[in-house]
Parts: C-alpha cells; sequence; structure tokens
C-alpha cells in the first residue's frame, strides 16, 4: 500500500462509514484523486463500500489473509485472454465488426508481425462517429492511441499491478506484451494476450469459489 493508502485505511479502522466527500477533506485531495486508492482497497478487501453510506473497514479482513497471499504470487500470464486485434491497415468499419462479434471493450491493432502498434476503445469509435468520418475507407491507424501512451503489461508482471493500471488510467484493455529488441537496439513490443477488467472478475471468481 501507498502511504495515502494506509492512512484511509487507519482512518476507517477508528471511524466507519465515512463518505468520499469526508476523507477528501480529510486528506485535502479531490475525491477523484482518491478514487484508484478506494477501489483498489475494496478489490483488496481491506474495505467495503455501503450504498449511501460510503465505506468502512472490512473486520472480517484477517481472515482473507491467505487469498491476499495467494492473490501476491499471481501473474498477468495466469490470467489473461487471447488478444482481439486487428492489422493497422484495418478499416473502421472492419476494426468496428471485430469488437462487437467478439464483446470487447477494446481492439489492439498490431503491424505484420504483430507487434503492438495502438489500441482503440469503444469511446474512440464513438468520438469518430460524431466528426462523421468514412468508416468504409479510413484506417483504424488514424484513431488509434499510439506509443508511448499506450499502457501495457508484461507476462510475468502480478496480477495486482496490471489491475491498478486499469483503475489508475481508467480503461478496459491492457495489451500483454513480450519485449524484443531490433537490430538498431530499439524496442518491439509483440502482443501475446490481453488482461481486461473481465480478468479481473475472472480472478476473485476464482479465489472465491
Amino acid at each position: 500500500m501507498n502511504e495515502r493508502q494506509q492512512g484511509i485505511v487507519e482512518l476507517l479502522k477508528k471511524e466507519s462509514p465515512l463518505t468520499t466527500d469526508s476523507m477528501a477533506d480529510a486528506f485535502q485531495v479531490s475525491r477523484s484523486a482518491l478514487r484508484a486508492d478506494l477501489a483498489m482497497l475494496v478489490a483488496w478487501g481491506m474495505l467495503e463500500q455501503l450504498p449511501r453510506l460510503g465505506y468502512a473497514y472490512c473486520n472480517d479482513f484477517d481472515d482473507k489473509k491467505a487469498i491476499r497471499e495467494r492473490v501476491q504470487h499471481l501473474r498477468v500470464k495466469d490470467f489473461m485472454s487471447l488478444p482481439v486485434s486487428v492489422r493497422d491497415d484495418c478499416s473502421l468499419h472492419d476494426a468496428l465488426v471485430a469488437l462487437f462479434t467478439h464483446e470487447v471493450a477494446g481492439i489492439i491493432v498490431v503491424g505484420k508481425s504483430r507487434e503492438l502498434k495502438g489500441i482503440v476503445s469503444r469511446k474512440d469509435f464513438l468520438r469518430a462517429s460524431l466528426g462523421k468520418v468514412d468508416f468504409q475507407q479510413v484506417p483504424i491507424s488514424v484513431i488509434m492511441t499510439r506509443m508511448p501512451n499506450i499502457v501495457m503489461a508484461l507476462p510475468d508482471e502480478r496480477i495486482v499491478d496490471a489491475a491498478g493500471k486499469l483503475i489508475k488510467h481508467q480503461i478496459d484493455t491492457i495489451p500483454v506484451t513480450e519485449v524484443y529488441l531490433e537490430s538498431d537496439g530499439s524496442e518491439v513490443y509483440h502482443v501475446i494476450g490481453s488482461f481486461t477488467k473481465t480478468s479481473v472478475a475472472d480472478l476473485f471468481v476464482d479465489l472465491t469459489s
């Protein structure tokens, strides 16, 4: 836990439940600044969110110690899924068809050798439609998020760290990549999977079943 997360836990141990507004005042930060910390603490089982009341410390948290210890050893490669991807010369129309056919929140864009080129979310498609873009003619590369703005995960990365990226950046899909060096020393990221919010849900179902 970071310093603020520790402070949140100690505060709620003394007084629960508290609203997000109350905690924001206590730490002199905005509500949005607390959102990622609170989400992670709820995911770890340390806090529970009570409807209309706010957040409270889980008195049975110590009973979940075994689960927490197991989560610390789990890696992204254990829960990643097959990537739903399209080539960077694919049209917006074909990419959108792939998105809905596979029922995913984001499409990973790759090159000829499956090297990572970009990623496109449902929001990106929505923005393109509002701009009256010709989905049949315009390639996906026009609207995709490119490096260095792509959030990625490595197969041996901890599950908790990858989940933290989803929450921090408010995204639904992270490409899982392996890194290779080109002859000129540049790095190339080859896509081998994807880690999503569904992956996190599957993880907690597995741990509690």
